[in-house]
């Protein structure tokens, strides 16, 4: 068993909310969070579309969003879904139709965007479609795209006007006795964001989807994301989550991984504790480090990994990881399993010591999950 075990203090208690089905992925109720990225092709480049589909898949992602803004888009998409490893979902905006081709197409879910996808009368067509492809709807309300009423009544954009405009889309799924769907209320502010966020989680059961909309690049992007979605998540809002950067789409799933696996809610691959080095150090810990997380990528079987350059934090945080690795003298450091002193590593030979063991506690990690699985069966 692995030692990167839950302790009481660490509990995060999750709203409860309905679960409804995006493809043959669970969202809400007591669903794993899921992990959603969005390709930036051209979604007419089929073939450049599906490699990021499938690196998505591979880096963890559950979902994928795909841009669907017109008619060659979304033919395109029924070879993407076909061929795609995760449920697709297809980004709808301005034109009701691409929302009825997509489900004809094999989107597993329609995001649609109150802001601009028409009347009433357009919203059931999709509902239709829908409904009739078994897809769900993700209502996805933007602060820089809100309806002209509610600008006109509050002014500018703002927490009630983003949670009101869902809550007007709710109500005309509901009216037409459709439930499956989600919703989200992204801003790029993060106070914004937040405090739409929860007052949507107190008006509905339905699942959120989290997001901070254009957060920006992979640095400044990653710190808002994790700022903004990180607190909600603490405050157990949140069944999906998609981190949105300037960057490869594949950040945006090491990221959101990242900050659940720091929240203790969701576990995938090899989680490294490593010290920032300072003179005390006795091995490069920067270099190290950069190398254990390309060489450990590999790895998706949660567990600990602790690399620190001296003893004074060294075996205090590897009895708490499932391999440590504490630089010493004389050209050696101690390393440690599951939690205990095991033997001395020349520094010169560390990395590949610790890949060979990191690979060996995953082989074991994963034979004990399987054996219990079917005993369970």
């Amino acid at each position: 068993m692995s030692i990167n075990h839950v302790r009481p203090w660490k509990n995060i208690y999750r709203r409860e909310s309905r679960q409804i089905m995006v493809g043959n992925v669970p969202v809400g109720g007591d669903a794993p969070i899921a992990v959603q990225t969005m390709t930036n092709t051209l979604t007419t480049d089929v073939k450049g579309t599906l490699a990021q589909v499938i690196a998505a898949a591979e880096a963890g992602a559950d979902i994928v969003r795909v841009s669907v803004p017109d008619e060659a888009s979304s033919a395109a998409l029924k070879e993407i879904t076909r061929e795609s490893p995760v449920p697709i979902v297809a980004d709808i905006h301005f034109h009701y139709k691409r929302g009825i081709e997509a489900a004809e197409n094999g989107a597993a879910c329609l995001r649609i965007n109150p802001g601009n996808i028409g009347d009433e009368k357009r919203v059931k067509e999709v509902i239709k479609a829908a409904r009739d492809h078994n897809c769900s709807i993700r209502i996805g309300v933007n602060a820089g795209s809100l309806e002209k009423h509610l600008l006109d009544k509050y002014g500018e954009p703002c927490p009630d006007a983003m949670v009101e405009s869902g809550l007007d889309h709710i109500k005309i799924l509901q009216d037409n006795d459709f439930h499956e769907f989600k919703i989200s209320c992204k801003a790029s502010d993060v106070f914004m964001s937040a405090a739409a966020y929860q007052k949507l989680a107190d008006a509905t059961d339905a699942p959120i989807h989290l997001g901070i909309t254009e957060a920006g690049g992979l640095v400044s992007g990653t710190i808002k994301s994790a700022i903004g979605l990180g607190n909600l998540l603490w405050m157990g809002i949140g069944d999906t989550i998609r981190v949105s950067l300037s960057a490869d789409p594949v950040e945006e799933i090491k990221v959101g991984f990242e900050i659940l696996k720091s929240l203790g809610l969701r576990h995938r691959g090899v989680n490294i504790i490593s010290c920032p080095s300072c003179a005390r150090q006795g091995f490069d810990v920067i270099k190290t480090v950069e190398t254990l997380e390309k060489r450990l990528e590999h790895i998706k079987t949660p567990m600990s990994l602790s690399i620190i350059g001296c003893v004074v934090n060294g075996p205090g945080e590897a009895l708490m990881t499932d391999v440590g690795f504490t630089g010493g003298g004389a050209g050696s450091g101690m390393v440690y399993l599951a939690g205990k002193q095991s033997h001395k590593m020349s520094n010169d030979q560390m990395v590949e010591h610790i890949v060979e063991e990191v690979e060996k506690k995953a082989a074991q990690l994963d034979a004990e999950a399987a054996k219990a699985e079917q005993a369970a069966e």
